[in-house]
């Protein structure tokens, strides 16, 4: 090949890399959207391309977060400049998150505003399955669209699942990240001895422990890239400023996801029925997640016997945070695979 033509090829191959490498102009939006419970509002954001025009089921996606955090500060963190929702978003997809109430910037029950062991758990999965129906619902208006994709991470994961059994025809894939089912071992998420009360309390240190629990010590150093845990810490931590004003500070979290576990995963009750989830969905989860050890989608993957094209991926080397480590990018791509079988131009 004459040195002429293979530099051409090469100028080629490199400034067509450059050109999908630049990053794709994002518009964002945000909203309170008014529940049907008096006083309670769901805050939702919305990143998409710039450009975007029209919208369809396959190319919208809605977010929701696990027991404890909020949606934001993980799935809208930016880390090297990317936020795994802004990466899917600049892919040409309508991207969108929820908080559940107690949860973020929606609405505190005022429960929250009492000591914890003066009222009852609130929150629970009843609960925030009405509140996700209540941002379905708003979005596939607003979209004028019949169905969207649903992405949850740990406890989202049994409540997308939950909905999805409950409104099959609103739902056009389902992804299940760190997927929760029946415990064989302790959950993760402690409200400390005595009674369950509204919420309970999480500080930066028990954060971090828990983030590391499973890890080997000589894998510790590398897991999470410097800069990321506290860049995490300080967006989380700072959207509850009454926890903030704590000592020592801590972030307050609805204890109702508690009170589901015990009854249901933690007593070998499912909380939802496998077997009616209808449409493709993809289990995928880290080796060393503690929260969600891998039994749990080895067993659940089986009981979708309905599931057309189910998927189970497991990634190396992350934990149950694996969307803010090291290899979080192996997530972002098995995630994005699977979206982008959905689409047809």
């Amino acid at each position: 090949m004459q040195a002429s033509v293979l530099a051409g090829l090469l100028a080629t191959a490199l400034f067509g890399t450059a050109a999908i490498a630049q990053p794709r102009p994002l518009l964002t939006d945000e909203a309170m959207v008014t529940s049907a419970d008096a006083g309670i509002e769901i805050y939702v954001r919305n990143k998409r391309p710039s450009d975007m025009t029209a919208y369809r089921p396959e190319r919208t996606v809605l977010y929701v977060h696990g027991a404890t955090y909020p949606s934001e500060t993980a799935f809208d963190l930016q880390l090297d400049g990317l936020s795994w929702m802004e990466y899917i978003a600049s892919r040409g997809y309508d991207v969108w998150l929820l908080d559940v109430r107690g949860y973020g910037k929606s609405t505190r029950p005022p429960e929250m505003a009492d000591k914890p062991d003066a009222n009852p758990p609130i929150a629970t999965g009843e609960t925030a399955v009405k509140d996700i129906g209540t941002v379905v619902d708003y979005i596939l208006k607003r979209r004028n669209i019949p169905r969207l994709n649903l992405l949850g991470w740990s406890w989202g994961t049994t409540l997308m699942a939950t909905y999805t059994t409950q409104n099959a025809s609103k739902v056009e894939r389902l992804i299940l990240y760190a997927p929760v089912w029946i415990r064989q071992t302790p959950s993760l998420v402690q409200a400390g001895p005595g009674k369950l009360g509204a919420y309970r309390t999480v500080t930066r240190e028990q954060a971090k422990e828990r983030w590391y629990a499973g890890v080997a010590e000589d894998k510790k150093a590398a897991l999470i890239p410097a800069g990321w845990f506290d860049a995490w810490a300080d967006a989380t931590f700072a959207t509850d400023p009454v926890g903030a004003a704590m000592n020592p500070p801590a972030l307050r979290a609805p204890n109702g996801v508690v009170q589901d576990g015990l009854q249901y995963f933690g007593a070998s009750k499912a909380y939802y029925d496998p077997g009616k989830i209808t449409m493709p969905t993809l289990l995928v989860h880290a080796e060393w997640d503690k929260d969600t050890p891998p039994y749990m989608a080895q067993t659940l993957f089986p009981l979708l016997i309905n599931s057309p094209g189910k998927r189970y991926v497991q990634l190396a080397e992350g934990t149950h945070s694996i969307l803010m480590e090291k290899n979080r990018l192996k997530l972002f791509e098995t995630v994005q695979a699977f979206l982008d079988e959905g689409w047809q131009d």
